[in-house]
């Protein structure tokens, strides 16, 4: 897995910016008053960390790098793609590397029964990533529509489990595209945090909405990163770039991959104005972020406590991805000791995840099954 991240800068505590309570949000998040998206790319925001002058000439050296650095990117973002995977050469010795790899994260659905063997008892929460997961990877993002089944059965899963989207995308994105009130939801990897609708939570460990934000100081910060990338990559055909509120995107699916590399320089020479954001890649997509200690382990955690789950061993979460990014979340979980992760990939990759599903259409098998299994509960 390649990841280019500045490491362990500090975080604000959660007490400075969250909020359990709709008739008091607004009066929570912080307003910086700050209109200047010009010298906002320039500022640190105050409340939220602090780095030395040495992460920082190192976040801008990865920025800044030469063409080996170039060519690592490149290296990377063609190795990420389904394309290139399935046009390997099929060999006994591939064959076995994919049988080796089954082994070690087994399907979920062929291992449904041991999974619930290992929850009895507990109470399972589902924490769910959005792209590639409940909705097919398509060309244009603004499309990645999710079935009407999938939507009905996630809606049937939440009546039976706390249930979770936690994804890269803005919340009001994604609540577009799954529609359903009475789930929590974690938009920009995790950094905009929103309990269910009220009335609607099914579960009586929460009695009040979620509201956590805490990169809120970088608003101006991305807003600005975001109008720079459309001017800087409106030479680039297939190039799409999209603004998540608390991070930016760029998209890379429909680029030709002549145009990779001219792609990086593009993305690089805006990002080296902004050395307090850091840059990762992910499924055909480059990410900027705040550079700050959260994303969808810590969005995980923070959700769990909120649930009342923080000190507890009466829990099982489960977290089903595809994405590297999703792999924050599963190390979290073994790290833990609690629960597992869910790769969603038809091929081998480096994963914390415990167990796989091919595609969206399992994955919606498997959450078919744990209602089945719920509701069969009782009469058991």
């Amino acid at each position: 897995m390649v990841r280019f991240v500045v490491e362990k800068p500090q975080i604000m505590s959660a007490s400075q910016n969250i909020v359990v309570s709709e008739t008091t949000m607004s009066s929570i998040i912080p307003n910086n008053n700050n209109n200047n998206n010009n010298s906002s790319s320039q500022k640190l925001p105050p409340c939220l960390i602090s780095i030395s002058k040495k992460k920082l000439l190192k976040s801008i050296d990865i920025i800044n790098g030469g063409g080996q650095r170039i060519n690592a990117w490149v290296d990377s973002m063609r190795a990420s793609s389904p394309t290139h995977l399935k046009s390997l050469p099929s060999s006994i010795s591939t064959q076995q590397q994919l049988n080796s790899w089954i082994m070690q994260h087994p399907s979920a659905l062929e291992k449904f029964e041991q999974i619930m063997e290992a929850s009895r008892g507990k109470q399972i929460v589902m924490f769910l990533d959005y792209d590639g997961t409940l909705s097919p990877i398509v060309d244009d993002p603004d499309k990645a529509f999710m079935s009407s089944k999938m939507r009905r059965t996630v809606k049937k899963l939440a009546k039976c489990f706390p249930t979770a989207i936690v994804t890269g995308r803005c919340i009001d994105k994604v609540y577009n595209f799954v529609k359903l009130a009475e789930l929590y939801y974690a938009g920009s990897h995790g950094m905009d945090i929103k309990g269910p609708a009220k009335g609607f939570s099914r579960h009586k460990r929460v009695k009040q909405s979620l509201l956590y934000q805490p990169a809120n100081d970088y608003l101006p910060m991305i807003d600005e990163v975001y109008r720079q990338l459309l001017e800087k990559t409106k030479s680039t055909p297939g190039a799409k770039v999209e603004n998540h509120k608390f991070c930016a995107s760029v998209h890379f699916r429909c680029v030709d991959e002549k145009k990779w590399s001219e792609l990086v320089l593009q993305v690089r020479s805006v990002l080296k104005k902004f050395p307090t954001l850091q840059l990762t890649q992910g499924r055909k997509v480059f990410e900027i972020r705040p550079m700050i200690e959260w994303d969808k382990g810590k969005a995980l955690e923070f959700l769990l406590e909120s649930l009342g789950f923080g000190n507890t061993n009466n829990v099982f979460p489960v977290y089903i991805g595809d994405d590297r990014t999703d792999e924050d979340a599963f190390k979290m979980l073994r790290d833990r000791g609690e629960g597992f992760g869910i790769l969603v990939s038809k091929f081998p990759k480096d994963t914390d995840a415990s167990y796989s599903l091919q595609d969206p259409s399992e994955v919606m098998d498997f959450l078919r099954r744990l209602v089945e299994w719920k509701q069969m509960q009782p009469r058991m």
